[in-house]
């Protein structure tokens, strides 16, 4: 399952979470973040249970970007006991955020 995070929910599901967070911040009209939509699915249906898989329209929610100094998307942040442990910028395979979430699990 991948959760939307907004300004609203941000503290419940990231900040206050019991398990790592993995958070993909990216927008309507970005192409490379279409890409990463499917994996981020296929992420949230693996890691059922073990992290939260969400995603963040940047649009929408300005706050957070700006929160984390994201200024290219997609951004991909990895976020443990509420604090940002690793990041991932630009569009990659789905091999290399499963090894950075496996790393934090």
């Amino acid at each position: 399952m991948v959760h939307e995070i907004t300004n609203e929910n941000f503290d419940e599901l990231v900040v206050n979470a019991d398990k790592p967070v993995v958070i993909d911040l990216w927008a309507e009209w970005c192409g490379p973040c279409r890409m990463l939509t499917p994996i981020m699915e296929e992420l949230g249906t693996e890691y059922d249970g073990k992290a939260i898989i969400g995603k963040v329209d940047v649009d929408s929610n300005p706050d957070i970007a700006a929160k984390y100094g994201v200024r290219n998307i997609p951004t991909v942040l990895f976020v443990k006991n509420g604090e940002l442990v690793d990041k991932q910028v630009g569009a990659v395979p789905k091999s290399t955020l499963a090894a950075k979430l496996d790393a934090i699990i």
